[in-house]
């Protein structure tokens, strides 16, 4: 069967391919312990975001509007590595390197759906932070369960347009240059580069996005961390000081963590080298998701304690019911 099937419409005729080959490495030996790192990387993703899920739903003074970020962050990081890795796996340890037509933009809108989502996330948590300390008095009114519900159902629905959009522009576009996507999985500006056209009208998705997903989200949080600093510098007692400072420095690491090897990689994609970039690109995209729940959970005094009165609680019931 021949991989390009075309199409007439009117005047023009829309070349659609049957089958993409998502190549992966490039000359790398021994690639595969690579692609068995990112599955135990994977598998302690899914174990700390269930915990950390499971414990906000569980416990009822986790309850408060941050948590419902936080279990949002973890939602999200579940399902942007569940939607990448195994396909990824599949892809490449086990060489089933070809995809459906169908196949690759269905993988291509959960991929960058989810990485939207986990962007946001991260920029709505700067925002709780900004409100924290820069009006504490008024935290309490402003930041309630039900604007931070509100908050996260835009943050869904929001990036899920713009991206299902991206999509549907990407895949009406011609491809006869080649079927390889010179990438890891359906990435949107590899498949672009296959295009007839060297610049399709739905180029400008490949440039529009990444502003609206990543530069305007960075832009905020340092924005919001700016009126941060200030705010902590107003403050006379250092004991408050430095408390107020171990709020934010948890999330400055995750942002650290997200959104530089992102950045780099966007702002030296016509120099990047093919195999870096994968590497780079594959563990900004399961590294965060298995940090998230050590750096910003897990080292949480309030979540900690959490987690030892149910361990004591359970404990106790455990031995009541064995008498």
């Amino acid at each position: 069967m021949s991989p390009l099937n075309s199409n007439s419409f009117t005047n023009a005729t829309i070349v659609r391919l049957e089958f993409f080959f998502i190549s992966g490495f490039s000359g790398i030996p021994h690639a595969n312990y690579y692609y068995v790192f990112l599955c135990f990387v994977y598998a302690l993703s899914l174990l700390g975001n269930s915990f950390i899920m499971f414990m906000i739903y569980t416990v009822n003074c986790l309850h408060r509007p941050k948590y419902i970020v936080v279990f949002n962050l973890a939602l999200s990081d579940l399902c942007g590595s569940t939607a990448l890795v195994p396909q990824m796996i599949d892809t490449l340890l086990f060489k089933s390197h070809l995809i459906s037509h169908k196949a690759c933009f269905t993988s291509m809108f959960f991929v960058f759906w989810f990485l939207s989502v986990q962007s946001f996330t991260l920029t709505a948590l700067s925002y709780d932070r900004f409100v924290a300390i820069c009006f504490p008095l008024r935290y309490n009114e402003i930041v309630t369960s039900k604007s931070m519900l509100v908050m996260i159902a835009i943050l869904w629905i929001f990036p899920g347009m713009a991206v299902i959009m991206a999509v549907i522009f990407i895949s009406g576009v011609s491809f006869c240059k080649s079927i390889v996507v010179n990438s890891y999985f359906c990435d949107a500006g590899a498949v672009l580069l296959l295009a007839c056209d060297d610049n399709p009208p739905s180029a400008v998705i490949n440039w529009t996005h990444p502003v609206i997903i990543l530069w305007l989200p960075v832009l905020f949080i340092t924005g919001t961390y700016i009126c941060i600093a200030r705010a902590l510098f107003k403050i006379s007692e250092a004991s408050e000081r430095l408390k107020a400072m171990k709020t934010c420095t948890s999330h400055l690491i995750l942002v650290g963590v997200f959104y530089l090897p992102i950045c780099i990689t966007y702002a030296m994609s016509s120099t990047i080298q093919l195999n870096t970039r994968i590497v780079n690109m594959s563990l900004a995209a399961v590294l965060p998701p298995m940090l998230n729940p050590i750096i910003y959970s897990l080292k949480t005094e309030e979540f900690t304690e959490s987690i030892k009165k149910l361990y004591r609680r359970n404990k106790i019931n455990f031995a009541v019911r064995n008498k």
